[in-house]
């Protein structure tokens, strides 16, 4: 056997297993790994730097399928090269706790960087693959000790080139000059409707061309003509100075009698057709999940490789140590995710006689921090000014200054958001991004990213509220706060002065199994003379109080709030006790995330639950899901409106006024209808709001 045709022979191994899983589960996407076997053959065998042994050698190179659906691929590639993928694995494609799941995820699966399913993803993952790469070699290498030079691969198919994080993230990319970047694409010219002339006949080489990238295109052959593709791949390898697309000409389910259609891009194949697959392929076509055991041998060695490579970089890196032990040390700090010992004492300290909005308290809390936390970096999308997220200590992450840590994202938000978790994905860095948090709404598929794949992403959310006043209700976020909080793994902050900011950052930084909302105000508030860290961390605590004498009398409501509303409830208890003669306490609730990880008694005491004491939730959202801990709600049901902050929340009954006449309605009913229900032992979850006024809908 030539070595031309010992070569087809293992792309059409990869082709069959890649066939086999999905008619093994009866579901799937046999079409795409079939086309691309001749891809995947030469990464893994004659450009791709990894170790399946460790597959978290720092310097391997980073391959992210974009077209997730795909994962047959990736899944046949990683059992044939070594990693801890058996054979079983993939004979168990999609089932329930498997390792091959229906698109890759980060933690199910060793060798899978990032968790790819929405398409576009991954393309916005691997520029934040490739930024951290830059950024880190910028960093820490030296002459003669060039550490951290990986690649980084990236697959995608029309789909993801249609989704708008895609183009976000490659005008960056090209931007910024990312020479690191290799993105395949799948040009098999079919996608779920039929043929991509359908509805996407753009010119995809000039639109890369246009943002600055270098293009090389396989026109014909891509699914048999190794050589053509080699010699593409080798172009792209020795590109340098920008990103690059590699556009191949496939086809997609090759070898199918339904190949070139829709009919084998998300369905597995009939039998028969699996059948003669198998024949035409030179395989027995009785026999499932059948590798040559040549085949076999020949993608095992690539661990032998991996290991040998792995080997002579750990020598280099043991003479790093020698040469620049700080940075060694710095290094290996920042990649067992551990913060340096003293570094929250380095938050400042606010005055207690000068309002200011959180969102100024957090830029102070992140400036501080970011010098003597060099695994920060992020940006904003181009709202610098306004979300305060510029890092004094650094200068500008571009393309002739890699070592920057101020991030220039442009009006990009749904890219930023995927190329944080990139970014988080490489490992020893910490990424933030900012925007306005109405508009966390355009980065949202990425958010349910950096949740699912538990990163550890910072999300600096600014003008969280109607407060935003006069840009009115387009701008103004009256649902978000509570899309947050629905998100599991995702922890949201509204702080409500600068104690409570910091202590959303010491939490969110503290936090290594998933992202961070802090969603901060423009309006000023004031010192809280009752907060503190200790108190914030525990999710919610009581901060104000009537009883001013201590004289223990009975509690008639307690009122709770977040942000800028704490400010607003203490003011209407105040309101209360004077002109009704009522004790009123008013509970901070920064993170109902952090409340729900106490304990039972420290719940029910903060609340008073079981006490018969009536609560009522202040927020300048909507009421949905305060029902959780109040009997009734002062809050939004319709969209904000332009004007004056205080005006527009006077109009929309969320002033002091407002919540004291409701707060007001409230005791009154309680003291005629009986007993207040304790909201933590309703069997089915749902609280009891009969006859208690709700919240506003504005006049």
């Amino acid at each position: 056997m030539t070595d031309k045709e010992f070569e087809k022979k293992c792309v059409n191994t990869i082709r069959v297993l890649s066939a086999d899983q999905p008619s093994a589960a009866k579901s799937g996407h046999p079409g795409a790994p079939m086309g691309l076997a001749p891809v995947a053959y030469l990464l893994w065998t004659k450009f791709m730097k990894y170790s399946p042994a460790n597959p978290q050698w720092l310097n391997r190179d980073r391959f992210v399928l974009s077209n997730g659906h795909g994962c047959a691929l990736q899944y046949s590639m990683l059992h044939l090269t070594g990693y801890n993928l058996p054979l079983k694995e993939l004979k168990n494609f999609r089932q329930v706790h498997s390792k091959t799941p229906g698109h890759p995820e980060v933690h199910v699966t060793d060798g899978i960087e990032v968790t790819t399913g929405p398409l576009g993803q991954g393309i916005a993952n691997g520029v934040g693959l490739a930024i951290a790469a830059k950024h880190l070699a910028a960093t820490f290498n030296k002459p003669n000790y060039e550490i951290i030079n990986p690649t980084i691969w990236v697959v995608c198919g029309d789909g993801c080139l249609q989704e708008g994080v895609a183009s976000e993230a490659a005008s960056l990319a090209g931007h910024l000059r990312l020479g690191n970047l290799k993105l395949i694409y799948d040009d098999n010219k079919i996608q779920i409707d039929g043929d991509t002339e359908l509805a996407f006949t753009e010119d995809v080489n000039k639109r890369h061309e246009a943002y600055g990238w270098h293009v090389i295109t396989v026109e014909k052959g891509g699914d048999e003509d190794i050589s053509a593709v080699s010699k593409a791949l080798q172009q792209a390898a020795e590109i340098y100075d920008k990103p690059v697309l590699v556009k191949i000409r496939t086809t997609i389910g090759f070898g199918s009698q339904n190949q070139g259609t829709e009919k084998v891009h998300g369905a597995a194949l009939q039998a028969a057709d699996l059948e003669q697959l198998k024949s035409k392929f030179g395989f027995d076509p009785k026999k499932s999940f059948e590798i040559p055991e040549d085949v076999a041998k020949h993608f095992l060695n690539q661990k032998t490789i991996g290991s040998d490579l792995e080997s002579k970089w750990n020598k280099l890196f043991e003479q790093y140590a020698g040469a620049f032990p700080d940075l060694h040390s710095q290094l290996l700090r920042r990649l067992s995710k551990t913060l340096p010992a003293d570094v929250f004492n380095h938050i400042p300290k606010f005055p207690s006689d000068k309002p200011m909005a959180t969102r100024q308290h957090s830029g102070q809390i992140l400036n501080a921090l970011a010098v003597h936390l060099p695994e920060l970096i992020g940006g904003s999308a181009d709202l610098n000014p306004s979300t305060l997220t510029y890092l004094s200590c650094s200068k500008d992450f571009q393309g002739a200054s890699f070592e920057g840590r101020n991030i220039r994202y442009g009006v990009r938000e749904h890219a930023m958001a995927g190329i944080s978790n990139g970014i988080f994905a490489f490992g020893a860095l910490i990424p933030f991004n900012s925007t306005f948090l109405n508009f966390i709404g355009y980065a949202w598929g990425s958010v349910i990213l950096s949740s699912l794949s538990h990163f550890q992403v910072l999300y600096i959310m600014t003008h969280d509220s109607i407060g935003l006043g006069e840009d009115g209700p387009t701008h103004q976020p009256v649902e978000k706060l509570m899309m947050c909080r629905m998100m599991p793994n995702l922890h949201l902050f509204r702080p409500a002065d600068g104690q409570e900011t910091a202590a959303a950052y010491i939490c969110a930084l503290k936090r290594k199994t998933g992202p961070s909302v802090l969603a901060l105000s423009r309006a000023s508030v004031k010192y809280l003379n009752n907060s503190s860290v200790e108190k914030a961390s525990k999710g919610a605590y009581v901060v104000h109080s009537t009883d001013a004498n201590k004289e223990k009398k009975k509690v008639d409501l307690i009122i709770i709030a977040t942000g800028t509303e704490v400010g607003i409830a203490i003011d209407a208890a105040d309101k209360l006790a004077k002109e009704d003669g009522k004790t009123v306490e008013v509970v901070s609730m920064p993170c109902w995330e952090l409340f729900e990880e106490q304990s039972e008694e420290y719940r029910r005491e903060v609340l008073r639950q079981g006490q018969g004491v009536p609560v009522l939730s202040v927020e300048a959202g909507v009421k949905n899901g305060w029902e959780k801990y109040a009997h009734g709600s002062v809050g939004l049901d319709r969209f904000g409106m332009s004007g004056p902050a205080d005006k527009v929340y006077k109009e929309l009954g969320l002033d002091a006024d407002g919540v004291a006449s409701r707060g007001k309605r409230m005791v009154s009913f309680y003291e005629k209808n009986g007993p207040v229900p304790d909201l933590s032992k309703r069997p089915f979850g749902s609280a009891d709001t009969s006859g208690v006024a709700g919240g506003s809908s504005g006049k």
